[in-house]
């Protein structure tokens, strides 16, 4: 199982088998390079602890400890977690600052904890039979174990409403998340999942508060200097945008040293935001790289689907295994931009959605019967259309009372906020969080995200969301923030994806790889899409008659998944080849 995944810890290899639990680790050395080797066990050897992940705030956290008179032999965080479960037992994840995913084995208890941090940053899966109980940071590992490969129709149903996975759920059946902000308990009475933190949203006034700009940049300045603790050589992923901007212009206020600052431009200038980065690395005097590639990186899909282990209809995957492949080759981690949108009204979905109402959002009633229709992939009448028999039962299931259920547990009436809960609950962990981590981690290399610290995050959620998005300005208060910081062109400039032109190549260069791909076969055999309104669809895309470029991308990634995790076991990430598909790229 640790072998699956050594590419997230390729340094170092520990494990530790108990009467009734084994636990492994794959260290990536980032922190206490010589005594930070883990498991870590208690004295009488009735606890051991693994984790994937970081705790930021390690050092305030030992000295807590050492005023309750608890000695740390090592400068490992990992200890940390040990001698604050010896203290305060489950409680101590209330302290924890960080990305983790943790296993505690008790044997005093006959209990096995699994805890995940807070937004989902780092993954964390399980899977149970009459046999064992078996988790892992990927579903890669649990593969390895002899456990039936199925897919879960459900959960299919979902990522073609989506364009992913929302959490619980995987697409493995059988084969779940532990929730972020959740403990899973394991004993001999099966799993019990409870939450350990949640969100709390502002119904908050409108009135603008003079301080909110001070301390945006102070939460951001601490944020990212706890996350620049290391024994190795960092950086960051610098797009040009606000939030990595932002990010980058903050590390050079806490550091003597010039910022290692790493990019990925394109040879299409259409999506080449280089230019912007490379200002913003001269403003604060980065040590910045940057490399020109092609934007062809459809050869890469299979890769990172491989990486993934699930679906996702997101091709930005690609471009982000790219910058972390580039940055790899000089430092170990980098601070990312990720989370800023989801808190601070980001996207030009909101914007889109909340102009059509004025000044005024619409109340929750409202909300509730509108806003869904901006979460979809496939239209229900979409999917009605394409489904194949075997589907058509779960098309009652629709985005609509998925996503009502998710908002039964947010009371807020602040509609805006109310958007941003939905991202921060759905799609930062189900696609945004897994692309910076199995991406990263695919090259070895960690991601930290300092706007998904726990005091940015509950601040943020603190503000009325028309402090965040305000007379069709997104990031309002962000952006008034750090324009000093980072100067009004990069602060106000149009939000731009970092992604690649993958519609304009399902019309020409790419259209015979869709067309062999979803016509094939064992695709039609699958039993999900009837191929007769499929091809009407990628033909009506050729022509330009509709843009089916989200659909198309989506289910090329679903058969993709099929064919490396369902009908093989891949023990490494496969090609189009090794997967029966002849692509070559049209120029």
């Amino acid at each position: 199982m640790a072998g699956a995944i050594e590419h997230r810890g390729p340094d170092d290899y520990g494990s530790w088998v108990g009467a009734r639990a084994a636990i492994a680790n794959q260290r990536l050395s980032i922190i206490d390079l010589e005594g930070g080797h883990q498991p870590f066990v208690s004295d009488d050897e009735q606890i051991a602890v693994v984790q994937n992940g970081e705790i930021f705030n390690y050092i305030e956290l030992q000295a807590l400890l050492e005023r309750q008179g608890v000695h740390c032999r090592t400068q490992s965080d990992t200890e940390v977690i040990l001698r604050m479960y010896e203290l305060f037992g489950l409680d101590m994840a209330q302290y924890l600052n960080g990305m983790f995913a943790i296993a505690v084995v008790d044997h005093r208890h006959g209990k096995l904890y699994l805890i995940r941090d807070r937004a989902g940053i780092k993954p964390l899966y399980w899977q149970q039979d009459s046999r064992a109980v078996r988790f892992a940071s990927e579903i890669k590992s649990i593969l390895r174990c002899p456990v039936e490969r199925r897919p879960d129709p459900f959960a299919i149903h979902q990522f073609l409403s989506f364009n992913y996975v929302p959490p619980p759920r995987t697409a493995f059946d059988g084969i779940q998340h532990v929730p972020p902000g959740h403990i899973a308990e394991i004993s001999d009475e099966g799993v019990y999942l409870r939450k350990w933190w949640d969100i709390d949203v502002a119904d908050a006034s409108d009135n603008e508060n003079a301080a909110w700009k001070d301390e945006f940049l102070d939460l951001l300045e601490q944020s990212v200097k706890i996350r620049m603790r290391a024994d190795v050589p960092f950086g960051a992923f610098l797009s040009g945008g606000v939030d990595s901007s932002s990010v980058v212009a903050t590390m050079a206020r806490c550091t003597q040293d010039p910022v290692r600052s790493f990019c990925i431009g394109f040879s299409d200038k259409r999506f080449d935001e280089s230019a912007y980065a490379q200002e913003l690395a001269d403003r604060v005097g980065a040590l910045h790289q940057t490399e020109i590639v092609e934007s062809d990186m459809l050869s890469l899909w299979p890769a990172v689907t491989y990486f993934n282990d699930q679906p996702h209809g997101d091709v930005s995957f690609m471009p982000t295994y790219r910058v972390s492949e580039l940055a790899a080759r000089k430092v170990k981690l980098v601070l990312t931009g990720d989370g800023g949108d989801e808190l601070f009204a980001g996207y030009d979905k909101y914007r889109n959605f909340f102009e059509a109402f004025g000044e005024n959002p619409p109340d929750r009633s409202v909300f509730e019967a509108h806003y869904p229709n901006q979460l979809r992939l496939f239209s229900p009448e979409l999917l009605a259309r394409v489904y194949a028999d075997p589907m058509r039962q779960y098309l009652a299931a629709n985005a609509d009372d998925q996503v009502r259920e998710l908002l039964s547990g947010c009371p807020s009436n602040d509609s805006i906020n109310l958007a941003l809960y939905i991202d921060f609950k759905w799609l930062l962990p189900g696609n945004n969080l897994v692309k910076p981590d199995r991406m990263a981690m695919a090259n070895s290399l960690e991601a930290r995200s300092p706007f998904l610290d726990v005091r940015m995050m509950e601040w943020a959620f603190s503000l009325p969301g028309s402090a965040k998005l305000r007379s069709g300005v997104t990031k309002h208060i962000m952006k008034e923030s750090v324009r000093n910081l980072i100067g009004d062109n990069l602060a106000y400039r149009k939000k731009q994806m970092f992604t690649v032109p993958i519609g304009e190549w399902l019309k020409e260069r790419a259209h015979s790889l869709a067309s062999n791909v979803l016509f094939d076969r064992r695709t039609i055999d699958r039993g999900l899409f009837d191929p007769t309104p499929v091809r009407q669809m990628l033909e009506a895309h050729r022509t330009g008659e509709a843009n089916y470029t989200r659909e198309l991308r989506a289910m090329l990634a679903l058969e993709l998944w099929f064919r490396i995790f369902i009908d093989r076991d891949s023990q490494s990430a496969p090609n189009w080849e090794s997967l029966g598909v002849d692509y070559t790229p049209r120029s």
